[in-house]
């Protein structure tokens, strides 16, 4: 804008009477500055009265679209530096402790494990540095829970984040209804399927879920469908893939589970049954936990045909069980009892299954004949938490390429686990 031909305060009036209505734009800070600094100098803004003083700022508010505060503190600074120039002040930083290399391999991790919560991360981050000896995570092995949140925010993570593409009761007078009390023992077990959809009026294949009460460790097993026949077979030797002697099985109420042919099974093994109490919805809520935080979380809510059932439990049998007990951590709550008798559950231990069952006391005493923690530990240390997540997501992966329905993208990159939701048995 080329304005030289307004000099006086009086032909900034009539300017601005002409001018109602109108808006202007300047091209960048630095040309609006220099040009406030030439009109505060042509006019002498600072030797001006006080009427003729209002004009001038108007019509450089008018020119510049500075509000009134912003004009003040311009003016401000050009009456006491002499000069009206861009401020850039020193915002304090906080340091960067973790690089782009320890996000990525923070996702990397995530990836494996089908991005678990904070704490259960943490824990398998530490593993990999001080059990495993792996120096990548030197820095990661400090990382507090909330931290990882933040870092899962990053750009960085996100471009190496990885996605991963309803039941009915029954009611059966078969076996007791009650809530399992271990006492402290491992052997007791809570039991539930997951079905894996519908395609048009053809079933989907039912994983089939078995967890310890005290140790949380897990089982999982494939069924074409939930019929006696296969149940029993499948559910037979799931049962042996437990290292300890199993003395309790407490399922839902459906009929895969209460049946004559189940219940002769484990009576004849001396395993008590049980079902949940009438309204007691959280009474296998453990396992019930599992289905989401692991079954979905791995396979989805997708449609797996049942003829795959075979490849599918094999799959399940071998690296994924092994991963699910040796080297993923899970979330056990510490249960206090305030003044007026209410019960409040605080996760703060995260440990593997296996750790878990070491730590019992006397934990020897309930192993199964033929079996010691000498070779449970060669199972154990026999690879990283990392190399067997990759070496099952590897197996997965393979899997699914063989039963995904087409058009069907299971590896789609760029955003964070379907399952947001924090899960403490992780």
């Amino acid at each position: 804008m080329n304005d030289s031909a307004i000099v006086t305060v009086e032909q900034l009036k009539r300017f601005l009477l002409a001018s109602k209505g109108w808006k202007f734009k300047g091209l960048s800070r630095k040309e609006k500055y220099r040009w406030i600094e030439d009109t505060v100098r042509k006019f002498g803004y600072f030797l001006l009265n006080k009427t003729d003083k209002g004009p001038v700022r108007k019509y450089i508010m008018l020119v510049t679209g500075s509000s009134r505060p912003q004009m003040n503190r311009l003016l401000e600074r050009k009456l006491l530096t002499g000069e009206i120039k861009e401020v850039t002040g020193h915002r304090n930083r906080f340091p960067t402790i973790y690089t782009r290399s320890d996000i990525e391999l923070l996702a990397e991790t995530d990836n494996l494990h089908e991005r678990m919560s904070g704490p259960a991360t943490k824990v398998i981050l530490k593993r990999q540095h001080e059990r495993f000896k792996d120096p990548r995570f030197e820095l990661l092995k400090d990382i507090s829970p909330a931290h990882i949140y933040n870092l899962r925010e990053s750009p960085a993570y996100r471009a190496k984040s990885v996605t991963v593409g309803k039941t009915k009761s029954v009611q059966i007078p078969i076996e007791v209804r009650g809530k399992p009390n271990p006492d402290g023992k491992p052997g007791h077990l809570r039991v539930d399927t997951v079905h894996q959809g519908d395609s048009e009026k053809a079933k989907g294949i039912y994983s089939l879920n078995l967890v310890d009460e005290v140790t949380q460790w897990e089982v999982v097993a494939c069924v074409e469908g939930i019929n006696e026949a296969w149940m029993d077979e499948v559910l037979s030797a799931a049962m042996t893939l437990f290292p300890f002697r199993i003395r309790g099985f407490h399922s839902d109420n459906g009929s895969e589970f209460i049946n004559r042919q189940v219940s002769k099974m484990l009576g004849d093994q001396f395993i008590r049954q049980s079902k949940p109490r009438s309204g007691r919805t959280n009474d296998n809520a453990l396992v019930e936990g599992k289905n989401g935080s692991i079954i979905r979380k791995h396979m989805g809510h997708w449609h797996i045909a049942r003829n795959y059932a075979p490849e599918v439990n094999r799959f399940y049998m071998g690296k994924f069980n092994i991963y699910l007990n040796y080297h993923r951590p899970c979330g056990f709550a510490t249960v206090t009892v305030d003044g007026k008798g209410k019960r409040h559950r605080k996760y703060e231990v995260y440990q593997t299954p296996y750790e878990a069952l070491k730590k019992l006391p006397g934990a020897a005493q309930y192993l199964k004949d033929g079996v010691t923690f000498e070779q449970l530990d060669k199972i154990a240390m026999a690879e990283s938490d990392n190399e067997c997540a990759k070496q099952m997501q590897k197996e997965k992966q393979e899997l699914f390429r063989k039963v995904q329905p087409a058009g069907l993208n299971l590896f789609q990159k760029g955003g964070p686990a379907t399952n947001s939701r924090r899960n403490h048995d992780e």
